[in-house]
C-alpha cells in the first residue's frame, strides 16, 4: 500500500524544514517584473520602512536587498537611473564609496560580522538581477555562515526579518 505524503503533515520525521514563503514572490514573478518596474527608482519614493531604505544621501542611497544572500545584505544605489559604473558621475561614485564605508561600519556594529563581499554585477550576462540600474552589494559574512544549505539544498537561512534588520542598521548608521 502506498500512502500520500500529504497525509503526514505535522508528523515528526528526520527532516528539518525551513519555510521561506516570501521567496515565492520572486520565483513566480520572474525577471520580467524587475525589468518592467525598476525597484531602485521606486524605493526612494516610498517611506524608509516601506522601501527598506537604511540611509539617504544627496546622489545615492542605501537599502536592504529584498532577496538577501545574508542578513544585512545592503545595496548602494544612485538615485539616477544609470546602468553601469562608468555612467555614474564623479559625485555619485564618491557618495557610493562613502555610503559603502558607512554601511560596513554600521553592519560591524549591529551584526559583528567578520568580513564582507562587495561587488557590482554590470549587465545581465554578469549576473545582475536588475541590470538597468547601477547598485553595489555589501554582503556581511561570518566565519560560521557557510554550511550545507546553499550548496546542497539551494536554501539560505536568514535569522532576522527585513524590517528588524533595517531598523537596527538605520539606528547604528551615524554612530
Amino acid at each position: 500500500m502506498t500512502e500520500d505524503a500529504a497525509d503526514f503533515a505535522g508528523v515528526p520525521d528526520a527532516f528539518q524544514r525551513l519555510w521561506t514563503p516570501h521567496r515565492m514572490a520572486y520565483i513566480t514573478a520572474g525577471p520580467q517584473v524587475l525589468r518592467d518596474d525598476c525597484p531602485f527608482c521606486a524605493a526612494p519614493e516610498k517611506s524608509d520602512e516601506d522601501g527598506l531604505i537604511v540611509a539617504r544621501g544627496e546622489t545615492a542611497y542605501v537599502l536592504l536587498n529584498l532577496f538577501p544572500y545574508n542578513s544585512g545584505h545592503l545595496l548602494v544605489c544612485p538615485y539616477r537611473h544609470v546602468a553601469t559604473y562608468d555612467q555614474a558621475t564623479p559625485e555619485e561614485v564618491a557618495e557610493i564609496g562613502a555610503l559603502t564605508q558607512q554601511g560596513m561600519r554600521a553592519l560591524r556594529r549591529v551584526s559583528r560580522c567578520d568580513g564582507f563581499n562587495l561587488g557590482m554585477n554590470q549587465g545581465a550576462i554578469a549576473g545582475a538581477g536588475v541590470d538597468e540600474h547601477l547598485h553595489q552589494h555589501i554582503v556581511p559574512r561570518w566565519r560560521s555562515d557557510a554550511n550545507f544549505f546553499p550548496i546542497i539544498a539551494r536554501t539560505k537561512a536568514l535569522p532576522q526579518l527585513l524590517g528588524d534588520v533595517r531598523e537596527a542598521i538605520s539606528g547604528a548608521w551615524d554612530e
